[in-house]
């Protein structure tokens, strides 16, 4: 079940090809942020880690709490063995030609902007670099984020599994064919914001009831993690539903509530949705 869209399960984390390598973070935002917090949480040492910041405010601040070395994104390129863009979408592209030739033959490029097709990176890159696209989601900011990983055309599987093994320090991994990306950004990428909007009508359901507001949250939080973990033993969500249903009890009179008012039809359309944007910022 979790290596759905026919991708693979990937549960190693780490391996010794990536502890014996040199990774550079170009933007140590939100996603190359959690990487580097991932990598260095896993145990990895800080000074094996460069990033890239402009800010030399950030980049002091990255080097005191973490012990990490920040360089031109130049001088941690040509360093580098894994060079890991953590920028805008629309600054991909300008960054690898910034830095093609500091490229070394080998060098694996992880890219982990939404929207960016590798057919769009590899021209900029040169002969002998592999090209990765990552998509991730927001909760490897907690360390349990959900990430596909893509290669491009000219990628070696070696550069593949390197990409997924560092997407490991942030959660779990599959590895899918790129033409099944704008899929996964439909279920996983944007996915957490189906649940977090879930969650917020599920406690003003809650308080609508006569629940006070932290009592609602605390309910519905609770909840949503207990079903996460009964669906991690891997009985399918479909017997799951089944045993908390009893013939004409409440939740049966719940369920036929969401079915009379769409549920399955408005996921259904949402992700189709996601899915069309995804291709069109392609």
């Amino acid at each position: 079940m979790l290596g759905s869209l026919g991708g693979i399960f990937l549960q190693v984390i780490g391996s010794d090809r990536l502890a014996s390598m040199t990774i550079a973070i170009i933007g140590a935002g939100n996603m190359g942020g959690a990487v580097l917090a991932g990598l260095l949480e896993a145990g990895r040492d800080p000074q094996s880690v460069i990033v890239v910041e402009a800010r030399e405010e950030q980049a002091a601040a990255l080097r005191d709490k973490h012990g990490i070395r920040t360089l031109s994104a130049e001088e941690a390129v040509a360093q580098s063995d894994v060079v890991v863009l953590g920028v805008k979408p629309y600054g991909v592209v300008p960054v690898l030609e910034s830095i093609a030739s500091s490229l070394r033959e080998g060098t694996t490029v992880v890219s982990l902007a939404a929207g960016v097709p590798t057919s769009a990176m590899e021209p900029a890159v040169p002969d002998g670099v592999s090209v990765v696209r990552v998509m991730p989601n927001t909760p490897a900011l907690v360390g349990a984020g959900m990430s596909a990983v893509a290669g491009g055309a000219n990628a070696t599987p070696e550069a593949v599994e390197t990409a997924a093994d560092l997407m490991n320090a942030v959660g779990t991994v599959i590895t899918v064919p790129e033409s099944q990306i704008d899929a996964v950004t439909a279920i996983s990428g944007s996915g957490p914001a189906y649940v977090f909007m879930i969650a917020e009508a599920w406690i003003e359901a809650g308080v609508h009831l006569g629940l006070t507001r932290d009592d609602a949250t605390t309910l519905v939080i609770e909840t949503l993690t207990g079903s996460a973990e009964l669906l991690r033993s891997g009985t399918h969500p479909a017997l799951l539903r089944e045993q908390v249903t009893s013939p004409g009890g409440t939740t049966a009179a719940a369920l036929g509530a969401l079915e009379r008012n769409g549920l399955r039809a408005a996921f259904l359309e949402a992700t189709r949705a996601a899915y069309v944007r995804s291709q069109e910022l392609s």
